[in-house]
């Protein structure tokens, strides 16, 4: 029978990532900071697994073995085993250890923004600033993005020379690193896209950093994610979306949204001007 429910278990952990893809695990595939987040995970979900099948085998097993009988002799009171405890002890510190270096091993590639692709922008149009992550390496252009939470949206302001700012949905090229310089403007919100790498708070008078970098094949696609931190009644409805289009598709995008946000701003100038002279005597 134990034999049987072991076999049962490690079908169900082979069949799992397929069957249950990103169920118990974080999503990833969209950037490389989300896969080794997911990478990360699954090492220590599996080791933990492996642990849990060890001692509840062990106890189900003794369970059976030494179960009372009608029959049988009186309990022997055992006062301990010292080398097993030990044993134990040192086995748990090494897996502690362990886990510990592989994280730390995985932390740079996860904190640390790399260089944009060769099919990311062409032009560097952008500026880099940071408070505790170092700009990507390397050249090749990458794309600073200034996120500002607020109730109940999300705002980016893109750089550049023309203003250029949108809400809701984030459009960005793929093959490029795109750096989040992440804020709030009434109270603390936090960015999530789990497709796209961790949490990141948005607190008001503070900036916090964050990035992904989609790969070229993903171009198309949109990933959805949400407000992961309550703000207030309309939390549920804070919902965030980062569109990936080619860097061609992107320059075109960008172009049309600013002169859209210029002729906005000239037809409101000139409202304002016409209630003005309709109040004046």
């Amino acid at each position: 029978m134990l034999a049987a429910l072991a076999a049962a278990l490690l079908a169900l952990l082979v069949a799992a990532p397929s069957a249950l893809a990103d169920t118990f695990t974080p999503e990833s595939g969209g950037s490389p900071n989300a896969d080794d987040i997911d990478t990360l995970y699954k090492i220590t979900l599996y080791v933990a697994i492996v642990i849990f099948l060890i001692v509840e085998g062990t106890l189900i097993w003794s369970l059976v073995r030494y179960r009372s009988r009608r029959a049988g002799p009186d309990a022997v009171q055992i006062r301990g085993n010292t080398p097993l405890e030990v044993g134990w002890t040192v086995a748990a510190a090494m897996i502690l250890v362990v886990l510990t270096v592989v994280t730390f091993l995985y932390l740079p590639n996860i904190e640390n923004p790399p260089e944009s692709g060769p099919n990311g922008l062409s032009a560097s149009q952008t500026s880099f600033a940071s408070i505790d992550q170092p700009a990507p390496p390397g050249n090749r252009p990458s794309l600073t993005i200034e996120v500002n939470g607020q109730q109940y949206l999300w705002r980016f302001d893109y750089p550049g020379k023309r203003q250029l700012f949108s809400y809701h949905t984030m459009v960005v090229p793929v093959d490029t690193t795109v750096v989040l310089r992440i804020t709030g403007s009434d109270v603390i919100h936090s960015w999530w896209i789990p497709e796209l790498g961790g949490k990141a708070d948005g607190v008001p008078g503070h900036i916090n950093e964050t990035w992904f970098k989609i790969p070229p094949d993903k171009a198309g696609t949109t990933f959805r994610g949400q407000c992961a931190e309550l703000c207030g009644p309309g939390h549920a409805d804070m919902r965030a979306a980062v569109r990936a289009v080619t860097p061609e598709e992107y320059q075109s995008w960008a172009e049309e949204q600013a002169t859209a946000i210029e002729e906005s701003g000239k037809l409101l100038a000139e409202q304002r001007k016409g209630r003005e002279g309709e109040e004046s005597p």
